[in-house]
Order: C-alpha cells, then structure tokens, then sequence
C-alpha cells in the first residue's frame, strides 16, 4: 500500500474510533448521571433501578438515531463523496456529544445524543466505503479488520477518559465529574477538520458519481435483494447480541463491585473508587477481546471464507454469554467473561467493514453498507430497551439484569440458521 492509501486507512480509522468514542461514553457516566438528572443519591437502590432502565432507553434511542443517520448518510455520501460525508458526520457527532455537558435534565440530553446518534450512524459508511475503494484489492480484508481495530480502541479511550476524571481527578464529585467526561466529546471535530485537509474523494467513486442515483429501492430489486437481505441478517444478529450485553457493561460492573464492596465493608467513597476501577477493567477485558476478535477475522475470512467465519463466530457468542451470566461465579471472576465475550461478539464486527462494501456495486455501495449495517438498529434497539426495563422493574436489579443478558445468548445461536442464504464474497473483486 502507498503512503497514500495509508493516510486513507488512518483518516477512516479515527472517524470510526472516535464514533464509538463518543457513542458509548453514556454507558459509562451513566451510573452518575443519570441519579444526578434525576434527583436521586448515586448509590441507592432507587438510583440503580433507574440506572438500568435509562440505560436501556437512551441506548436504544441511539440505536433508533444511529440507524436513521446511517441509511440517510449512506445515500448522501453516494452522492456528495465520502470525504465531506465523513467531516460533516464526525463533527455532528462530536458536538452533540459535548453538548450533553450542559444537559439540565434527562430529556435534553436525550436530544442531544439524538444529535450525536445520526452522525454516529453517518460516519460507519463513509469510512467503510472510502477504504474498500482505495485500497488495492488483494488487502480490502486486512484493510477492512484493521479499520475496525479503532472500534476497541476507542472504547479504551472511553474507558479512560471516564476513569481519570471520575476515579481520579474527581472521585468525590459523580454529580458533576460526568460533564466533564462528555466534553471530551468535542475531540472527533479538531481531527475531522485536519483529516479533511489531506484526503480527496476516491477515483473510483468520481468516475461513476456523475451519472449514479442511487436508491433504495434499487436495493431490493432481484438482482440485489437476496445481496440485501444476507448483509442485512448478519448485521441484524450482530447488533442485537452486541447492544444489549455491550450497553449494561457499565452498570453491571458497577452492581458486582457494590456487592463485593458490601461483603468488604468498605466506605461510600472507597465503594466509588472500586466501582470505577472495576468498570475500568470489565471494558478493557472487552475491548482487549474484541481486538483479537477482529484481528481473527482476518485469517479465517481469507482462508475459509466469509459463511463459515460467520457461523463460528455466532456459535463461540452464545457459548460465552450464556457461561459468563449462567454459571455460579464470584463478582470478580464473572468479569473476566467479558473478554471471551469480546473476541466473539465484538470481534466479528472486524467483518462487516469488508464484507457489507463487497456485496455491492461503486454507485450503491455506501448506500447499500450503510443500510444493511444500520437498519438492523431499530430492530437491535429492542433489546437494550427490554433488558433495561424488565431488570429496573426487578426486586434485585443486578441479578435480574444477568439472567436476563443470559438469554441474550440465544440470540446468536438462532443466528446460525441464517447461514445457508449468507452470500459467499471469497476471491471476488469489487465491481462498479
């Protein structure tokens, strides 16, 4: 790869890393924030009921946000070019996040992750399509894997952002150390505008952007529905497993360390400090995970091809949900599930960078990633809404919220039934 083609590879991957960024920072300031917004001690049954069940609901109005920007962005980067879609969407992302600094209450900040949701979703298909159509061929799949390494990477970033100011620069303050978490948010906007210097719009989207109108409902037509429809089922399993384990990491390693801290004795603050450090350490076992997990996706994709690499990937998900949230573990060592729940559920995301801009022609090929990758959120966006409202309404919300996510594991394993009508993109070139 040119020195070029690098700077492409780079631009998309902190436009994707800083997406997940500001996507997930909620999850992780919500056991504060979202008892400050409401009036109610961080801490206190009351507070983590309401936890659970905000969690679930702004989550899945995320997910609802991220899906409408991710269709309606996909065919306006087919139109205007991938470059000005990714700066426009990175920097509409990255504002709505930091505005939820100053949110007074749970309903404007709800609008303001709406803001921040559609950009998010814009952004994925942009730099999906950017790299698949600039990179040569023989490497869109390391290209594709490599791009979504910024996904975990990002999540580092979120993880330590969120710990170092509420663990560290101010633990005695959760009522107001969580705003300022969300100003990092702004980060995404400076990088966009400096990426926007460097990188023009691919020649292969140039030559044929002039005469295409692409559609959606080109999409279903019979020669592209079944295209559709495998990318879209994929995509749809995903999402659902991802969200709702991924959305309650947060507030479940936050339940398991007050459990411990209680059998401890410890104090309100050393409570807080272990619940931070516990947080901490649940989303690096994930992130770590999910970065092998997609780095995997590598070999087994150009080797065995993309159906097979689906159906282990389903297959070894389930297993680590139902273990991680089934067996009778001890607070801390449950947390360590989490990694094998990383490299599957996380790790086969590494795919659908390469896999979703394979199955489609230049003129629809941010639209049609876009909406297969998308579209399956509204869907998704369920379970983190059910998961969060069934557990809140629990006696113990911590145990119900397990049992719950519990079942979550049957959802990839109903998945493997989808196999046989998975398009097979092994050895096949791009087309125009």
């Amino acid at each position: 790869m040119s020195a070029y083609q690098w700077m492409v590879l780079f631009a998309a991957w902190l436009g994707w890393g800083f997406d997940i960024f500001d996507g997930l920072l909620f999850n992780y300031v919500a056991p504060n924030c979202v008892p400050t917004l409401l009036g109610l001690p961080i801490g206190s049954s009351e507070a983590n009921a309401a936890t659970l069940h905000y969690t679930g609901i702004v989550t899945s109005i995320l997910l609802i946000g991220w899906a409408v920007g991710g269709i309606f962005f996909g065919r306006v980067c087919d139109r205007i070019g991938r470059t000005k879609t990714l700066l426009l969407t990175m920097s509409m992302y990255a504002v709505g996040t930091a505005l939820c600094a100053i949110a007074p209450n749970m309903t404007v900040l709800i609008f303001f992750r709406i803001i921040a949701s559609l950009g998010i979703g814009g952004e994925w298909a942009a730099g999906a399509a950017m790299v698949a159509e600039v990179v040569p061929e023989e490497k869109r799949v390391e290209a594709g894997a490599l791009l979504y390494t910024s996904a975990p990477v990002g999540l580092f970033l979120a993880t330590y952002v969120t710990y170092f100011i509420q663990g560290i620069v101010l633990p005695g303050r959760p009522d107001i150390a969580w705003r300022y978490v969300f100003l990092f948010g702004l980060l995404p906007a400076a990088v966009a505008f400096v990426m926007r210097l460097f990188i023009k719009e691919p020649e292969r989207w140039k030559r044929v952007s002039a005469t295409a109108h692409p559609t959606l409902s080109e999409l279903f037509t019979p020669q592209l529905r079944t295209t559709t429809l495998s990318g879209m089922g994929m995509a749809l399993v995903a999402l659902i497993t991802w969200w709702s384990s991924n959305a309650f990491i947060g507030t479940i390693a936050s339940g398991l360390a007050r459990v411990e801290a209680a059998s401890r004795g410890l104090s309100p603050l050393a409570t807080q400090i272990l619940s931070q450090e516990w947080i901490k350490s649940t989303t690096n076992l994930f992130n770590i995970g999910g970065l092998l997990g997609t780095l995997l996706t590598i070999p087994v994709a150009k080797h065995v091809g993309r159906r097979p690499m689906y159906f282990v990937y389903f297959l070894l998900s389930g297993i680590a949900i139902m273990a991680t949230f089934g067996l009778d573990l001890p607070p801390h060592t449950r947390l360590y599930g989490y990694f094998f729940m990383g490299l599957t559920i996380f790790g086969v995301f590494g795919s659908f960078t390469y896999y979703l801009p394979e199955l489609f022609p230049t003129h629809l090929r941010a639209t049609g990633a876009g909406f297969c990758y998308n579209s399956g959120r509204i869907i998704a966006a369920m379970g983190p809404f059910v998961v969060g409202s069934v557990a809140a309404m629990g006696t113990d919300a911590l145990t119900t919220a397990m049992h719950l996510l519990f079942w979550v594991g049957a959802v990839p394993l109903i998945g493997l039934f989808l196999m046989p009508w998975v398009i097979e993109t092994r050895h096949l070139a791009l087309t125009d």
